[in-house]
């Protein structure tokens, strides 16, 4: 009988045995812990967790009307042992509309031929201001869209020469305290809807075939802001202080602008990037070098797409008095301009009154090109940041039959934004596939979707011009894509190049080295995107030069959304204490153990000469 129970004692000695050391490793890993959090023995195994429980050194730091919720929870991280941040102090009020690449006392110094002196002439790090550039003073927050389109500020603008000048031409009426903006051009005195209408007889404008066009030397952009109303997004352009401030009126209204020249370097663009072209009486010699203007809007303009010309020399017959030339001169201009365009396989569709319209074709297939025209040679045309121009023609993309569109076929807008780009499904963009960026769309609509719980304004007409520092294949812009805003998508000279795929999504950017001032005045964005902005340049130029650009071309109360490592961002939020901004860094929404955190900062309100505190309004 006692060999038969001996198994079962046996049995329960080693459970009670095994249940004692179970809770003694218990009591011993919940006291260790203890000791831990008690502040005696924090180490390098549980860096997350100091991280959330240590105190902001700044604990007042609250960015007005950030919505936070727990999923978003705010991020304290302990200083290193740096020195303290620098305090950058407000430059001198006469640097209020300081523009660093585009000044005029440098551009005199440059050659006048070919409008050399007007393009890109960026300071030497010896001279760049490490300094606030400020508002003037009475700044107001612009007027919301559409409202801004027609409105714009005195105080923030305050320049009346065009007033005067264009007066007959129904440019811009200063009234009261705002300046009235009619929609009036030089060659559109009627407005510019009625422009738009002519040109619609002609031009697939209505339907979303054109989605992406060019202005070049725009005045105060009024086609561009009036094509906006049949969804078309308008690149304008115009160099600094021709007419002054007219790149400055733009943007104030609310209106997609940089300043820049047909001069002797290409334009920032990749090649087929735009529908269609126009140049409405903007002075741009378009017979000089061998037609070489025009062969840089062909490289900018789709095959397909559609180049109008209103004024200078068209309806010379009737103007030849008031532009005060000869017949001949103007009539063998317009020959001059036909040879060329014929030579760019552009066949001419209209010409009334004071309006001419070409198409390019849509292949070499079906052009009788003239044997003497000289064919760019070079396989990486998407080379162009300062990059000179060369009197020949880019060629088509191969087709295999006369029906093909070169370079690919694209959807109409809206389809398009979301449609696979021909340059993603011809393997033109390294390692990028359709799977690749279906998944980045995901992505992007995901992370927009935190951002606007982090900020509820994000989506609202308070952020009307917004930038992407670090594009990609424009998926922020994609999940953004409103009729309240338009998203500058920026693809860094250093970066992969995918600014072909944006424009083929139906959306605009522009080549741009961050070492460098923006070709931008200052107080043009509302909202700007930073996303690994730092992390790429990190061995290229020093963060506070980036930072000072990027406080240059914001607006007061103005809001930043950067994307990085913690590290990076530890950086980023210890210079920018010095520049009068209120900062929260947030988790990654995908949680607190994700190494890439978002920092949101906004900047304060204040102007030469004084300041008040950062209000952002509802």
């Amino acid at each position: 009988m006692g060999s038969k129970n001996s198994p079962q004692v046996n049995n329960s000695t080693r459970t009670l045995f095994t249940l004692i050391i179970v809770i003694g490793l218990c009591c011993f890993f919940y006291l260790l812990g203890s000791w831990q959090r008690s502040g005696f023995g924090k180490g390098r195994g549980i860096v997350m967790e100091v991280t959330k429980q240590e105190q902001c050194t700044n604990v007042t730091d609250i960015v007005t009307k950030l919505d936070f919720e727990p999923h978003h929870r705010t991020v304290q991280i302990p200083e290193r042992a740096n020195p303290k941040p620098v305090v950058f102090k407000p430059c001198d009020v006469k640097y209020k509309d300081y523009t660093p690449c585009q000044e005029q006392n440098r551009a005199m110094k440059f050659p006048r031929e070919n409008m050399i002196y007007r393009e890109r002439h960026c300071p030497p790090e010896s001279e760049k201001l490490r300094c606030l550039v400020p508002a003037p003073k009475g700044y107001k927050t612009p007027f919301p869209w559409p409202k801004s389109r027609d409105y714009v500020h005195y105080a923030n603008v305050p320049f009346k020469s065009l007033t005067v000048e264009k007066a007959r031409q129904n440019w811009v009426k200063f009234q009261g305290n705002v300046f009235k903006f009619p929609g009036g051009g030089t060659m559109f005195p009627q407005g510019a809807d009625a422009y738009i209408e002519e040109l619609a007889t002609v031009i697939p404008i209505k339907d979303g075939t054109v989605r992406t066009a060019l202005d070049t030397g725009c005045g105060v952009a009024s086609w561009g802001a009036y094509m906006l109303k049949k969804k078309v997004l308008t690149m304008s352009f115009a160099p600094r202080d021709n007419h002054e401030a007219q790149v400055q009126f733009a943007l104030e209204r609310g209106v997609p602008a940089i300043i820049g020249v047909l001069g002797s370097i290409r334009l920032p663009y990749p090649p087929r990037a735009f529908d269609m072209a126009q140049c409405s009486r903007c002075l741009i010699p378009w017979t000089s070098n061998e037609g070489m203007y025009l062969m840089e809007v062909d490289r900018v303009l789709r095959p397909g797409g559609y180049w109008v010309l209103s004024g200078p020399p068209i309806n010379w017959k009737t103007y030849y008095k008031t532009w005060k030339r000869s017949k001949k001169e103007l009539n063998a201009e317009q020959k001059k301009i036909e040879e060329i365009a014929k030579s760019l396989c552009w066949e001419k569709k209209y010409e009334k009154g004071d309006i001419a319209i070409w198409r390019k074709k849509t292949n070499d297939r079906s052009c009788d090109r003239p044997s003497s025209v000289k064919i760019c040679k070079g396989k990486d045309t998407d080379d162009v940041w300062y990059r000179e121009m060369e009197v020949c023609v880019t060629p088509f993309p191969k087709v295999s039959n006369k029906e093909e569109v070169a370079g690919g076929k694209l959807k109409k807008f809206p389809e398009r934004l979301f449609s696979v780009p021909p340059c993603i499904t011809k393997g033109l963009i390294e390692s990028v596939t359709a799977e690749s960026y279906h998944e980045d769309n995901k992505l992007w609509k995901k992370r927009m979707s935190a951002y606007k719980r982090i900020n509820r304004l994000i989506g609202s007409t308070r952020y009307r011009n917004v930038m992407d520092m670090n594009a990609g294949l424009g998926g922020f812009a994609a999940a953004l894509e409103s009729p309240k805003s338009w998203v500058m998508n920026v693809v860094p000279t250093i970066a992969k190049n995918t600014l072909s795929a944006v424009y083929e999504r139906g959306l605009i950017g522009i080549y741009h080295d961050w070492c460098e001032g923006f070709s931008t005045y200052p107080r043009t964005y509302d909202l700007i995107h930073a996303n690994n902005v730092f992390s790429l340049y990190q061995n290229s130029c020093k963060i506070e030069d980036i930072l000072l650009e990027m406080d240059r071309i914001l607006r007061p109360e103005g809001t930043v959304i950067f994307r990085d490592e913690v590290d990076v961002l530890n950086d980023v939020r210890r210079i920018t204490k010095g520049m009068r901004y209120d900062t929260k860094l947030m988790d990654h929404e995908d949680g607190p153990l994700v190494p890439e955190k978002i920092l949101v900062v906004v900047k304060q309100y204040w102007v030469a000469g004084g300041r008040r505190n950062s209000t952002l309004p509802s």
